[in-house]
């Protein structure tokens, strides 16, 4: 028997587990995403999960993460509402429910076009855009000569320094599980500082690139063939439109266009940190 609209919205939402992974991945599919369950698995242990239990019993019908980083900013993504329950007030019932647990911490979250008027309608504002894009890297335009190595456990301090300096909050907590999590981890050294670091992780046939810090365009075109040549999957990453000059160097190596979603704040002016230096997220999942 079909649920009512009015019942759906008054469904509990209850925090997820790691024993949820299978079920958040089922609705992913469910969306037509990737089952992503890698992705999910960090996302899981790192942030909070939220869920609406299908009242058939069978696995969600909505969920989504947040990611903390402490009193001054979290991060909402994988915001999924399976099909046979859109458009009939769950994903606000959801978000409803994660801005309330989250009181007064700023939030961030990237919006498809689809998902932007609601989060538009509880607050949120677009601050700046990202272009996801995805290809096999060809190599066709060189990268610039800036050395990069592959990183080392004693890397680790000088990256959750430089992270938390162009990030402009504390991310260890994530950031230390990029040895584990990335198939590939590079950093890029001159005259004995490091001046960015970049990681590649396996998401279903692809590698994302993600974190990607860098002290210049540059720094990161150079980080990013490294990666390049370290795998012989698709590249796919986020790129926040700003940084005009490595979007046309990754187009022009076969990275082509697939989306482009708005990068939306509540309760804060801006992103804190540096943009100029921060041309990548390590996860995306606009809702």
């Amino acid at each position: 028997m079909p649920i009512s609209p009015s019942t759906l919205t008054q469904l509990p939402v209850r925090r997820l587990t790691g024993d949820d992974l299978l079920a958040c991945s089922d609705l992913s599919e469910n969306r037509g995403w990737p089952r992503e369950e890698h992705k999910w698995g960090l996302l899981l242990t790192a942030g909070t999960g939220y869920g609406i239990d299908d009242p058939s019993g069978a696995g969600l019908i909505a969920c989504s993460v947040v990611t903390s980083y402490g009193s001054g900013l979290a991060a909402i993504g994988m915001v999924l509402v399976a099909e046979q329950y859109a458009r009939q007030g769950v994903g606000r019932r959801l978000m409803q429910h994660v801005l309330a647990e989250a009181g007064d911490t700023p939030l961030t979250l990237h919006a498809t076009p689809n998902g932007q008027p609601l989060y538009e309608q509880l607050g949120f504002r677009e601050t700046s855009r990202a272009e996801m894009v995805r290809g096999r890297f060809t190599f066709t335009t060189p990268a610039p000569a800036v050395p990069v190595r592959p990183v080392t456990a004693e890397d680790l301090q000088a990256i959750l320094r430089l992270d938390r300096e162009v990030f402009g909050l504390d991310r260890t907590h994530v950031i230390t599980r990029l040895p584990a999590f990335a198939d590939h981890l590079r950093v890029a050294e001159e005259d004995g500082e490091i001046t960015g670091f970049a990681a590649a992780w396996p998401n279903m046939d692809t590698h994302v690139v993600g974190p990607l810090i860098a002290r210049d365009p540059a720094t990161a075109q150079a980080l990013i063939a490294s990666l390049a040549a370290a795998t012989d999957r698709p590249l796919r990453t986020d790129i926040d439109v700003r940084h005009s000059e490595l979007l046309s160097w990754v187009k022009g190596n076969g990275i082509d266009s697939i989306a482009s979603n708005a990068v939306m704040v509540r309760s804060l002016p801006d992103l804190p940190g540096d943009w100029r230096r921060r041309f990548a997220p390590l996860t995306v999942a606009a809702g």
